[in-house]
């Protein structure tokens, strides 16, 4: 079985300026490409991004528009050696979609498991890495380990969180962070063994 780290797209692969939909937008966090190179090549991750993109069903975007800023994403990931798996995403919204085509949309963990079936993958030596709590709560649903990287919420939000019962396995500062984390982690199971 293969094992894997879920992210988030927008705020935490790269910068979120709302509802991204044009590809020469796209901005790429310090380390993104390399790190995910880094894990993929070194560490044997599959690499699987996770994302709402309600977007679309608000008429702001296009699934076209979501497919080009992805392809932008992993064109920039390729020119460092390492490159997204596989792309899913959730483009209902509850106040827009029939609320049962939302199953989707994070904090549920269906497109995790989607994923996990598609790329046999086992969720026990996995990761989700977010910015939000629906991320973090996304990947305590998975039953995955999850690491917070603060690009968006403060110190009292991120405490907010912990005090209501979401497990976060590690907060990181930023990309390389999150990956010295993760990186650590597995090697130090490794030696447990």
């Amino acid at each position: 079985m293969n094992k894997a780290i879920f992210f988030d797209r927008d705020g935490t692969l790269n910068y979120d300026p709302g509802y991204l939909g044009d590809p020469d937008k796209v901005e790429l966090y310090d380390y993104v490409p390399e790190g995910i190179a880094d894990l993929q090549n070194k560490y044997g991750f599959k690499i699987i991004v996770i994302s709402n993109q309600s977007g679309i069903s608000r008429g702001l975007i296009s699934a076209d528009d979501v497919d080009n800023v992805n392809s932008k994403i992993n064109d920039i990931i390729k020119a460092k050696g390492g490159e997204v798996d596989e792309f899913y995403y959730c483009p209902y919204h509850p106040e827009f979609s029939e609320p049962e085509k939302c199953n989707c949309r994070k904090p549920s963990p269906e497109l995790v498991f989607k994923a996990a079936k598609d790329f046999n993958i086992d969720l026990s030596k996995s990761y989700f890495v977010g910015d939000s709590e629906c991320d973090i709560e996304c990947g305590n649903n998975a039953g995955v380990k999850t690491v917070l990287v603060k690009t968006k919420l403060s110190e009292v939000e991120i405490n907010e969180l912990q005090n209501n019962g979401k497990s976060i396995t590690f907060v990181a500062v930023d990309f390389r962070e999150v990956c010295t984390f993760i990186i650590d982690d597995i090697q130090e199971e490794f030696f447990e063994k």
